[in-house]
Parts: structure tokens; sequence; C-alpha cells
């Protein structure tokens, strides 16, 4: 059996944006997924997943999914909890030239659909644990790669390179286009605050990109959140962390008049703003999940517990470290 762990991100600035050729700047945070994989003597695959802020479920089924899954739930669900997984297998078995099975065991910290790059960490993991499982090791570069063709795939295009790279690599990073790195970033400190919900990211990255077609405007806001995460990394290659909070708010604006936010993010980035906080704004897809603030003290956390719309607050450390078998 092999294990690999990958983090979680937030985005500092640059969401939505960044599907369409605009710069971002996500980093990694120290909330894991783990995933264990077994190589089977067939090639059916069982997953297994028992705390992603769901009930949790187990399913077992032929190579590619064509069997169908062994389980009585929606095949909505079902597809919703195996595409990732399954699109990362078949990326493994291409990258081991075997057609595998594998018992598949997947724990996370990260909650589901939050904002907080599940997908992209359990894909890495996953995709990590199994090629090593086959005996074939891949460098991060590669690895980044492939896990930015399982999304891709599994979002019907509208993926970035930017979760899958950062949860890779660790550490803040700059993604724009095909261009991805590392960037040097101040200790920064994130305070998550989660509504327990999560948004539909297609219909949300498709939703922008109605705006876009319709409206100039909705165009221009677009390339003015690239702007902004231009003027963002300028301001954490000199440490200023109080710049690096307004141009956060200044953001989360922008994601707003876009559409992608909601009532309870909106509730608790005023919460957080109100507490003292540097910055905060919505973090992901949108509609429903996450968002994050810069405070150093306490006040900002209190804040998040005490508003209705908040299910879960936590300090999040930035994981300097990305993949970690």
């Amino acid at each position: 059996m092999t294990r690999s762990t990958a983090p979680g991100k937030v985005y500092l600035f640059g969401e939505h944006a960044v599907v369409y050729g605009e710069p971002a700047v996500p980093c990694a945070i120290e909330r894991r997924a783990t995933v264990s994989v077994e190589r089977r003597s067939d090639d059916r695959l069982r997953v297994e997943a028992a705390d992603l802020t769901i009930d949790g479920f187990a399913v077992e089924y032929g190579a590619g999914g064509t069997d169908g899954p062994e389980i009585d739930v929606s095949d909505g669900l079902v597809s919703a909890a195996t595409a990732y997984v399954d699109e990362a297998i078949a990326q493994a078995r291409d990258a081991a030239g075997e057609d595998a099975g594998f018992d598949v065991l997947i724990e996370s910290e990260i909650p589901l659909g939050g904002g907080l790059g599940s997908s992209a960490a359990v894909v890495v993991a996953t995709i990590d644990a199994a090629t090593r499982e086959l005996g074939h090791e891949l460098d991060r570069a590669e690895l980044a790669e492939r896990a930015f063709r399982t999304e891709y795939e599994v979002q019907d295009g509208q993926a970035s390179r930017a979760d899958t790279f950062c949860v890779t690599s660790g550490g803040a990073v700059r993604v724009e286009g095909d261009d991805c790195r590392r960037i040097e970033a101040p200790d920064l400190p994130l305070v998550v605050g989660f509504d327990g919900g999560a948004g539909e990211t297609g219909e949300l990255v498709a939703g922008v990109g109605a705006l876009r077609e319709e409206y100039g405007f909705a165009s221009d806001t677009v390339g003015a959140i690239g702007d902004l995460v231009r003027e963002g990394e300028a301001a954490l290659a000199d440490g200023n962390i109080e710049e690096v909070g307004r141009l956060m708010d200044f953001n989360h604006g922008l994601l707003s008049a876009l559409g992608v936010s909601a009532r309870s993010l909106d509730s608790m980035v005023w919460a957080a703003r109100e507490a003292g906080a540097l910055g905060a704004k919505l973090t992901g897809a949108g509609g429903g999940g996450s968002i994050v603030a810069l405070d150093h003290m306490e006040e900002v956390e209190t804040a998040l517990e005490l508003t209705p719309a908040c299910e879960e607050v936590f300090r999040a450390e930035l994981a300097e470290e990305g993949v970690r078998r």
C-alpha cells in the first residue's frame, strides 16, 4: 500500500479570472487530504471515503466505471463522488502503462466543495499514490500536469492549472495560463470561515462566462481582477500585509459584481472586517463555501464563530510543502 497527502488551498487573489488567462495567486494551507492506494488482483476499483463532510461512502466498480457502481444512491451523487478519483486513476494507469485495479481510501481534513481545494488535493494525492503503487514515481511537474488534465476533464474544460499546481508544489504560487511558479510570500495570518455549504463550480464558472459574453463591462471586471492580482504580487514581494488585505477586500467586491458571492459569504466577510481583519474575501468558486481573512489577533475568529452563517472557523498555516509521500 502507498500513501500520499496533499494540502488544501485558499486564493489570495484571482479566482474566476484565472480561467480566462488572467493571473491568480493561491497558496497552500495545512489542511490535507490523504489517499491510500493498494493494488488489486483484478481491474476493479473500490473507493472508500468516510470524512469528506458528507456521510461517507464505499463503492466498487469496473475499470473506467463502465460496470456502474454497486451502491444504492442516485447516479448524480455517485458521479460527483467518484468522477475525480476515476479520472485520476485513469491518469495513473496511463503514466504507468498498466490497467490495474485498486482499493482507494480517502481521508480528508478539507471541507468538500468549500472552495479550499478538496478536489485538487484528492486528485494529486490519488495520482501520486497510485503511480507509486505501480512502481512508477512522477516528478512534480508531470504530477501537476496530470492532475490538471484530470480536473480539466471532469470540469468540462473549465479548470485552470492554479489549484492542482498549488497543492502539488506548496507555498504561494502564481499562475497565468500555462506559466506556473512559486513566489515568495510573507508569513500570512490566515483565518478561514466555512458556511457548511458548497457552490456548483461548473455553473458558477459558466455564469461568469455568460456575463462576459453579454456585457463588455463584465469582461472589463475580469480584466480588473487580473490588474489587481499584479498589484497583489508586488505587495506580497514587499511584505506589505496591510496592502494585501486591502486588495483582498477589493477582489471580493469584483467577484460579487460577477455574481459569484452569496449571502452567507458576504455575512462572514463583513463580520471579519468589522472585527478588524486586514482584509477578507470569498475563496474558490463562490456561491457558498469559504472565506479567507487576514488577522493577527483572535477577534476575527471569535466574530466568525458568532456569525450564524459560519459553521466552522480555523486558522490556516501556510503549507510550504505540497504533495508529501
